[in-house]
């Protein structure tokens, strides 16, 4: 019978590959997160570690999906260490900071068109949905040093837009 129709050893079923964390940074580039950003991961790591990662190691022997749910969660323990262990926490102002800085939330306007709201995080922390940019992503890097009812200029693959600050904000 071909191979094709067999089922491998329970051993090796459905284990995916170890994913290594792909370079987000340029080389050399530091590691910058939030304050907010570290306390976050902080918490994931040590819920995983202390609870979820015990939880699924008792079940291994009587769930077969324990063990691709286990490589799944490992390979998300080494993602959090690899940042934490990487990352530079950079705190937000003490004072009132008029400037487009790491970890400013930012509101912008093209043209006539509505306000967007954007927050500046590190490279770990995007969160697209949430409008949190990565400080490297082109638009951050237009917004930076910027102050409000300024005016940047945005480079986009469809051309040159005019973008204003409508509010700058930090936590």
């Amino acid at each position: 019978m071909s191979k094709a129709f067999t089922k491998e050893s329970e051993n090796n079923q459905d284990l995916l590959p170890a994913a290594k964390r792909a370079a987000l940074l340029p080389p050399g580039t530091k590691n910058y997160i939030t304050a907010r950003g570290e306390k976050t991961f902080r918490a994931e790591l040590d819920r995983l570690l202390t609870m979820e990662r015990p939880a699924l190691l008792a079940e291994i022997l009587n769930d077969p999906d324990s063990k691709r749910h286990l490589q799944i969660l490992n390979q998300r323990i080494e993602q959090l260490q690899q940042c934490l262990h990487s990352a530079e926490v950079v705190t937000p102002p003490e004072k009132p900071d008029p400037q487009v800085r790491f970890g400013s939330t930012v509101t912008i306007r093209e043209g006539t068109g509505p306000n967007i709201i954007y927050r500046i995080v590190g490279v770990d922390e995007i969160d697209i949905d949430k409008g949190w940019i990565s400080w490297i992503s082109p638009i951050a890097r237009a917004l930076m040093h910027a102050k409000a009812g300024q005016r940047v200029r945005f480079k986009t693959p469809s051309g040159e837009k005019e973008l204003e600050v409508v509010a700058v904000g930090h936590e």
